[in-house]
């Protein structure tokens, strides 16, 4: 569990972090350095999944030494599964994204950050989230340490 506790609003209790693979937390099918780290540390205070449509089929051997969950889908429908899974999970969760798909799953999170990085981000995804960082490691660590999103969101 990781417990963020913002002035103004509710304490949160991050029990699930979703993050979306390609554009986010991956570039070109490859995780982006410090993913592995950073990923791995919060797997140890929270149940993280790894959501995709695996477009380069490098998901499974990218994500094994996590320990994570990894679930893909087709690429027809894949904001629905997103919101879906996002919204199936019981506790609060934080998600993690970069594109059209992230919507949904962003207004079924507790907490939600856009990552922009080399492959961009999704213009209307902006207003559907918490916070925007410039890439993955930013947002990883914002999880990592609380009061940085203390700080962002307090009222």
């Amino acid at each position: 569990m990781l417990p963020i506790d913002i002035p103004g609003f509710d304490p949160l209790a991050i029990e699930h972090v979703l993050l979306d693979f390609n554009g986010t937390i991956a570039m070109d099918g490859r995780l982006v350095p410090g993913a592995l780290q950073a990923i791995g540390s919060l797997g140890e205070c929270a149940h993280v999944a790894v959501l995709t449509a695996d477009t380069y089929g490098t998901v499974e051997a990218q994500c094994a030494p996590l320990g994570v969950e990894v679930r893909t889908f087709p690429q027809a429908g894949a904001a629905q599964f997103k919101e879906e899974y996002a919204r199936s999970l019981v506790g609060h969760v934080a998600v993690l994204g970069n594109g059209r798909n992230d919507i949904g799953m962003f207004d079924a999170a507790d907490l939600s950050i856009v990552v922009i990085d080399a492959e961009g981000a999704c213009a209307s995804l902006f207003v559907h989230a918490d916070i925007v960082v410039r890439n993955a490691i930013e947002g990883l660590e914002l999880l990592l340490h609380p009061d940085r999103i203390r700080a962002t969101l307090r009222s």
